[in-house]
């Protein structure tokens, strides 16, 4: 059972409302009710049951909510007693690339923030990851997984890239239907010497041959290219479909890649560390359709 689902279930209990619920954890009503069914799933039971006025506990959602109630009583104690980081302001480091830190964990923390009011969070969303192993970080995101070390890894998430354009783009140029029509096109990527993993080498995916004319080694300055009507770009979707005025060309073309959550096998035995990594595996989860691109 998760945590974190346990603690939105408290939320709608108490208030008796998944919109009251969602607003005092920051999320939308329907994550808040993906948790509620993802909980009643793990459980085998139904814990509410709808009212023209909100929710209303079952039997088996009171005896849940004593035994929640109960965990959550604890839990204050050892917040209290034993976890002096989270008591004293702990702070979780995270490490993540630059476009998946900003346009993902940095657009949902403030669901972190509200389930975990006593642990901050430092966010280095930069091309330089840095390194569990020596202690700079306590949570990696990598873009492959690493072989050595003292860590503990496991795959977070895969996610999906795609090309976009800009309607604007579109509307002045010839129209983009294979591959082949690219070459007469102005394309966006990264800067070949300056690309800092293997995995983001994607354009010979596309077809070979094919070179970016405009090219920076941050995602976020080629997904500005794209939006401004610089050209074509190879976008991830969670980036490229979140901006209304960027269209997908060439269904045909998607290109998949994954996500690692690395920890040091010393810091993941923190709590704070624990219930970053628990929380951003359920918010992965929860959009895995957004970040395929499917």
């Amino acid at each position: 059972m998760n945590w974190d689902d346990l603690r939105v279930f408290l939320r709608v209990a108490r208030s008796g409302q998944i919109a009251h619920a969602s607003s005092m954890l920051g999320v939308d009503a329907t994550t808040v009710s993906r948790r509620i069914r993802r909980l009643e799933r793990d459980l085998g039971q139904t814990l509410f049951e709808q009212q023209r006025d909100g929710q209303r506990l079952t039997e088996a959602g009171e005896r849940l909510l004593r035994r929640a109630e109960d965990v959550d009583r604890s839990m204050g104690r050892l917040d209290e007693e034993d976890l002096e980081g989270d008591r004293h302001g702990g702070v979780v480091r995270v490490s993540a690339s630059e476009g998946f830190g900003t346009w993902f964990v940095a657009h949902h923390l403030r669901a972190f923030a509200e389930l975990h009011s006593t642990i901050g969070v430092d966010l280095a969303a930069t091309n330089g990851f840095l390194s569990p192993s020596k202690r700079e970080t306590d949570v990696a995101i990598l873009l492959a997984r690493p072989r050595r070390g003292p860590l503990i890894t496991r795959r977070l998430a895969d996610y999906g890239l795609r090309l976009f354009a800009s309607r604007r783009y579109l509307d002045a140029h010839d129209p983009v239907g294979s591959v082949g029509d690219l070459r007469r096109h102005q394309l966006i990527g990264y800067i070949p010497d300056l690309i800092y993993a293997p995995e983001l080498d994607y354009l010979d995916e596309v077809g070979p041959g094919l070179e970016p004319r405009l090219r920076s080694s941050s995602i976020n300055a080629q997904y500005r290219m794209a939006a401004s009507g610089n050209g074509v770009a190879v976008l991830p979707c969670f980036i490229g479909d979140a901006d209304s005025g960027l269209v997908r060309l060439l269904p045909e073309v998607w290109i998949r890649r994954s996500f690692w959550l690395v920890t040091h096998k010393d810091t993941r035995r923190s709590p704070r560390v624990d219930r970053f990594v628990d929380w951003l595996v359920a918010v992965t989860e929860e959009h895995r359709d957004a970040l395929l691109g499917v």
